[in-house]
C-alpha cells in the first residue's frame, strides 16, 4: 500500500504480487461503499523476474477501510485476504484493513524497547536505607524468595537514579525506548497496587528522579514510557481508603463496594489487595484518564513521559454486564493526543486483542498471543505446565504451526496496529525465556524478535543471560559485574539490534513467509528498495534450494539461486537480496 495511515477520502494505491507462472489473468480489489461491495480492476504494474505486480488505486471511504483481492486464475477464482488464499467464500474478519484514526508517533517505527523493573535494575548512591514498614530489605545478590509469603515485599533497592546512571548500557545495547514498570508509591515491589498516583515513589527517587531521567534520556535521543493501571488500585490507595470509610464520598463511587458491607468489593482476579475501579464514575474518569487534570495527561506534560503502557487493559472498564473497555481506550487516547501528541499508547493484553486495535484507542498491545506464545511453542525446551492460567503443557509446535498462529492473529489487525504491537520473548510477568528454551534457542528467539514486524522489547537482563523459572524468579536483580555475563548472548543482542537499525526493511518492510517445516522457517522482509531473507533453524533439517541470490549479513555463506541453503541447527541467518 502507498500509505498505511491515510485520511478519510484519500486515494491510496494497493499492490498485489503473484508468481508469473501461476497464470493469474485478472485481479480485482473488493472494497465497500456504505456497506455495499465495490469491485475495482487492477492493472499490471511491472514484471520483475518470476513475479508480476498488480496495482490498483482506491478511495478510502470509511474510518476502518477493509479490502480483499479476487484473483482470476487458471483453476478458478481465489480470494486473497489477510488470512491467506481461499478458493471459497470466507468471512470479512480476515480482510486487510486500513485505519484513518491518527497514527502513532513517527519515532515508534524505530523503537527498540527496554523494559525495566525499577527495584531490580540498578541501585544508585542516592538510595536511602530507610524502608517503609511493609518492606523487607534484600542485598543485591540475595536470591529472589519466589513463591514464599512476603516475596512481593522484598526490596532490593533499585531506583530511577540507578536507571539514569546506567543509560550508557542501554544505549550501547541499541535500545532507544525505556519502559518502566510502575513508579508510584505502593506496598509491593511490583507497585501495581498503587497507594497514590499523585507522586513518584520516594523509594525510587521521587519526582526529581523521574524528571531527571526523562530529561537525560531525551538528551541522548531516547524515550521513556510509564506503566499505569486503569483497572484497579491498591487497597492502600487514598481513594479506596476514603471510599471505604465514607459511603457518601465521591471516592465511594470509584469502586464496586458490596452495599453496606464495605469489606466486600470487586477486585482484580479475586486479589483483595487490588480493588477494581468502577468507570461509571465521571469523577474517577476525570482524575484518572479524561482531560488535562488526569494522571494520564499530567506525567507526559509535567514529567516528560513519552507515553504509557496500560496494565491489564483487557479488563479495564469491564465488570459483569458492564463493558466500558472501548470507551476507556478511546478516552485515554484522546487525553494523550491533547496533552502530548507525540506520545505512544500501548496496552497489556494476554489474549486476542483484535477488537481493541482498530486504531481509535490503544496503538498496540503486548503481543503475547500473536508472538510470545507461538515462539514458546516452537522453541521452549523445558517442560511447561501452564501459560497464564491455561492448564496443561505449552503446545508443541513445528514451524508450520508457529507461522499459522502468527498469521491467524496478524490477519485480524490493521497492518499499522500489527507493526506497533510490542513483540517480546518474556517480561516481568513470565518466567525468563532462557530458562525454558536454553541458551542456543534463546538466540533463535532473539533472531525472530528483531527481524519480524513489531516493536521488539527486551526485558532487562535477558541480554546478559539472566534466568528465572517463575515470574517472580525472573525478576532477579541485574548482575552488573560483566564477569557474570554471557558475553556471547550480549553480542547476539547487540548485533541483531544493530542489524535492525541498519536495514529499514526489518523495521518497516512487508512480511512474506516463504517456507516452514518442523525445524525451520524462512521469510522475507520487503521494501521496494531493499529485501532481506531470514532463516531460523530449530535443528538440522533437509536443505532447501535458495530462491534468489543474496549476500549474508550474519557471517554465513552467500546464496546462489537453486543451490542448497544452510541446513544445520540450531542457527539463524540473514541475507540481503542482490538486486539485478
Amino acid at each position: 500500500m502507498s500509505n498505511p495511515s491515510p485520511q478519510p477520502g484519500e486515494r491510496v494505491e494497493l499492490f498485489v504480487r503473484a508468481r508469473t507462472d501461476a497464470g493469474t489473468k485478472r485481479v480485482h480489489v473488493r472494497t465497500k461503499l456504505d456497506g455495499e461491495p465495490v469491485f475495482t480492476e487492477a492493472r499490471v504494474d511491472r514484471v520483475a523476474g518470476d513475479e508480476t505486480w498488480w496495482r490498483v488505486e482506491v478511495e478510502v471511504g470509511s474510518t476502518e477501510f477493509g479490502y480483499r483481492f479476487l484473483l482470476d486464475t487458471p483453476t478458478g477464482n481465489r480470494w486473497l485476504t489477510g488470512a491467506g488464499i481461499a478458493s471459497r467464500d470466507v468471512p470479512d474478519t480476515g480482510d486487510f484493513t486500513l485505519t484513518t484514526h491518527p497514527a502513532p508517533p513517527a519515532w515508534a517505527a524505530d523503537a527498540v524497547v527496554y523494559q525495566i523493573f525499577p527495584d531490580r535494575f540498578a541501585r544508585s548512591a542516592r538510595q536511602s536505607d530507610t524502608l517503609p514498614d511493609w518492606a523487607t530489605p534484600a542485598a543485591w545478590d540475595d536470591p529472589v524468595p519466589w513463591g514464599t509469603p512476603g516475596a512481593l515485599q522484598q526490596i532490593y533497592g533499585g531506583d530511577l537514579w540507578g536507571v539514569l546512571d546506567r543509560l550508557d548500557h542501554i544505549r550501547g545495547l541499541g535500545a532507544n525506548v525505556l519502559y518502566l514498570t510502575p513508579f508510584f508509591p505502593a506496598r509491593s515491589n511490583h507497585r501495581y497496587d498503587a497507594t497514590t498516583f499523585d507522586r513518584v515513589d520516594p523509594l525510587l527517587g521521587g519526582d526529581q528522579a523521574l524528571r531527571a531521567l526523562t530529561a537525560e534520556a531525551h538528551r541522548r535521543g531516547m524515550r521513556v514510557i510509564g506503566d499505569l493501571t486503569l483497572n484497579h488500585s491498591g487497597d492502600g490507595h487514598e481513594w479506596f481508603r476514603r471510599g471505604q470509610a465514607e459511603p457518601d464520598s465521591a471516592e465511594a463511587g470509584f469502586y464496586y463496594f458490596d452495599g453496606a458491607d464495605r469489606g466486600r468489593y470487586a477486585s482484580f482476579c479475586g486479589v483483595d489487595t487490588l480493588p477494581k475501579f468502577d468507570h461509571a464514575s465521571a469523577e474517577l474518569r476525570a482524575r484518572l484518564y479524561e482531560g488535562a487534570g488526569s494522571v494520564v495527561a499530567r506525567y507526559p506534560r509535567d514529567f516528560g513521559l513519552d507515553g504509557w503502557r496500560i496494565d491489564v487493559a483487557q479488563s479495564a472498564g469491564r465488570y459483569g454486564t458492564q463493558d466500558r473497555n472501548a470507551e476507556v481506550a478511546r478516552a485515554t487516547r484522546a487525553t494523550l493526543n491533547a496533552a502530548a501528541p507525540d506520545t505512544l499508547l500501548l496496552a497489556e493484553h494476554q489474549h486476542d486483542a483484535s477488537a481493541s486495535l482498530r486504531g481509535d484507542g490503544w496503538q498496540g498491545t503486548m503481543a503475547y498471543a500473536g508472538f510470545t506464545r507461538p515462539v514458546w511453542g516452537w522453541l521452549a525446551d523445558a517442560p511447561l505446565t501452564e501459560f497464564w492460567g491455561v492448564p496443561g503443557p505449552i503446545p508443541d509446535y513445528g514451524g508450520a504451526e508457529l507461522v499459522s498462529v502468527m498469521r491467524d492473529f496478524a490477519a485480524l489487525l490493521p497492518w499499522r496496529s500489527y507493526t506497533h504491537n510490542l513483540t517480546l520473548l518474556d517480561s516481568h510477568d513470565t518466567q525468563r525465556f532462557r530458562s525454558m528454551a536454553g541458551r542456543e534457542r534463546q538466540h533463535l528467539g532473539v533472531a525472530l524478535l528483531f527481524t519480524l514486524p513489531g516493536l521488539p522489547m527486551v526485558f532487562a537482563g535477558d541480554e546478559v543471560g539472566v534466568e528465572g523459572v517463575h515470574l517472580e524468579d525472573g525478576r532477579r536483580p541485574f548482575p552488573w559485574d560483566p564477569a557474570r555475563w554471557d558475553q556471547e548472548t550480549h553480542r547476539v543482542y547487540r548485533d541483531l539490534i544493530a542489524l535492525r537499525r541498519g536495514y529499514r526493511a526489518l523495521r518497516e518492510g512487508g512480511l512474506r513467509w516463504l517456507h516452514c517445516a518442523a525445524d525451520t522457517v524462512l521469510f522475507e522482509r520487503w521494501l521496494p528498495e531493499e529485501t532481506l531473507l531470514v532463516q531460523v533453524d530449530r535443528a538440522s533439517h533437509a536443505p532447501i534450494a535458495a530462491p534468489v541470490a543474496a549476500h549474508s549479513l550474519t557471517g554465513g555463506p552467500d546464496l546462489r539461486p537453486g543451490e542448497p541453503m544452510p541446513a544445520d541447527g540450531p542457527a539463524f541467518h540473514v541475507w540481503r537480496v542482490e538486486r539485478p
